[in-house]
């Protein structure tokens, strides 16, 4: 059972590695991160577009551009799928679940945790390999980064017209 489910894992990870949902540049945006990881050299150029419409701030797109190895990209395009459309205090909350299962070791989070990543959850077997964890967390440290710049930005700095 667990190579099945280790199979299925990898799987997702190579399907969204070719996918790559939320990939390209989107104009305009509310924040920008570009992050690199020194270690093995995987970059990414993240962008953030927010509603303020009805409440809470939300994710209203993702684009990103980025180079790297298929774990980086994947977690990209898993964080894209996750992300988009939910307000800031889930995505804060999904953002440190899944810091949560790479420092895990490899070990599945409680099933409520896991079950919130959905299709992230396959990087379970990443956290086992100390030297790619930081290739998963790569879009998730630009995500926090953008939207860093964004909730902080100038209102004059946006699209009004």
């Amino acid at each position: 059972m667990a190579d099945a489910m280790e199979q299925l894992y990898q799987q997702v990870i190579l399907d969204h590695s070719r996918e790559k949902h939320g990939a390209g540049e989107i104009d305009p945006f509310d924040g920008e991160s570009f992050q690199v990881n020194p270690t093995c050299g995987d970059e990414v150029r993240l962008r953030v577009r927010l509603d303020h419409a009805d409440g809470p701030p939300r994710v209203a797109g993702i684009g990103w551009v980025g180079q790297g190895c298929s774990i980086s990209q994947a977690s990209l395009s898993v964080l894209n799928d996750l992300v988009t459309g939910q307000d800031i205090s889930t995505v804060d909350r999904l953002n440190e679940t899944f810091r949560e299962l790479m420092h895990n070791r490899g070990k599945e989070l409680a099933a409520e945790k896991q079950d919130s990543l959905e299709d992230a959850a396959a990087f379970v077997g990443v956290a086992r390999y100390p030297a790619r964890i930081k290739c998963a967390l790569l879009g998730w440290m630009a995500l926090r980064d953008a939207l860093a710049h964004a909730l902080t930005a100038e209102p004059s700095q946006k699209e009004d017209s």
